[in-house]
């Protein structure tokens, strides 16, 4: 076995240690979905069919968005961050693996670990109190794939923020402006189909909606035909693009990083 999937097993341990807190976690992640959901519902009752949806359709993109909140990470934040800022990332580039194959290893194991504990109970919670759809084989499979895309979108969007570090000393100003565009954009305060109109087609067009917009949309067996290929080839297309802007960029970083005698 190669160094990478320890990385990701390792990273899997460690959010895992503590039980108690991912409980935790998970009951509020329960709870914030009861007050959206009734939220969405009211919403749903005064537009009824808005954006395609009914009003099962809603609720259950609703829980899924809580059960995904933490696997794609929509607030953001790596511990690279802090390594760089240290100066600890000298260390991680003088490893003979690549950084940012390193940090994603370690990410996949995060992120599943995440939706392991707190990903079933909301969607658990919330197919037992409100009206909710399962998918059917077709849908699950393309789901599980369209997941682990979310994952590298998501995983590629926050490492390129992280690496403003380079040149900003403190990604923390970056990192809150990507973080409010992927709340909006993403689908997970609303889902991106309420947008109107020329907005609604940019803000799908958008990487952020490879997070939760479109496996919710995947979930909920959405278009038929050629649609669901074509969403998964969006997800995969924005994993590649974002993925060597990464590779590019750490390059750049290193660099930058020796001029600068580190």
């Amino acid at each position: 076995m190669g160094v990478l999937p320890w990385v990701c097993l390792y990273g899997y341990r460690r959010h895992t240690a503590y039980p108690l807190a991912s409980a935790a976690e998970a009951v509020t992640n329960t709870v914030f979905g009861f007050v959206r959901a009734y939220v969405l519902l009211a919403l749903w009752e005064a537009r009824p069919g808005l954006g395609g949806y009914d009003a099962a359709d809603a609720v259950t993109f609703c829980f899924l968005t809580q059960a995904l909140i933490g696997p794609v990470q929509i607030f953001g934040g790596m511990d690279l961050s802090r390594r760089i800022r240290d100066g600890d990332v000298a260390i991680d580039l003088h490893r003979p693996v690549d950084l940012q194959a390193w940090w994603l290893a370690d990410d996949l194991g995060r992120a599943a670990a995440v939706l392991l504990v707190r990903g079933g109970p909301p969607l658990l919670a919330g197919a037992l109190v409100f009206p909710f759809r399962w998918p059917g084989p077709g849908a699950a499979a393309a789901f599980a794939v369209s997941l682990v895309l979310a994952f590298l979108v998501g995983f590629a969007l926050r490492y390129l923020v992280t690496l403003g570090a380079f040149w900003l000393h403190d990604d923390r100003g970056l990192g809150t402006v990507a973080m409010v565009m992927s709340l909006f954009f993403s689908g997970m305060i609303l889902p991106l189909v309420v947008f109107p109109g020329a907005f609604g087609d940019v803000a799908a067009a958008l990487p952020w909606s490879a997070l939760v917009q479109v496996p919710a949309d995947v979930w909920l067996g959405r278009g038929t035909g050629a649609d669901v290929p074509a969403a998964l080839a969006f997800q995969a297309g924005w994993a590649a693009v974002l993925l060597a802007c990464g590779a590019l960029l750490t390059r750049a970083a290193r660099r930058r990083l020796v001029v600068h005698g580190g």
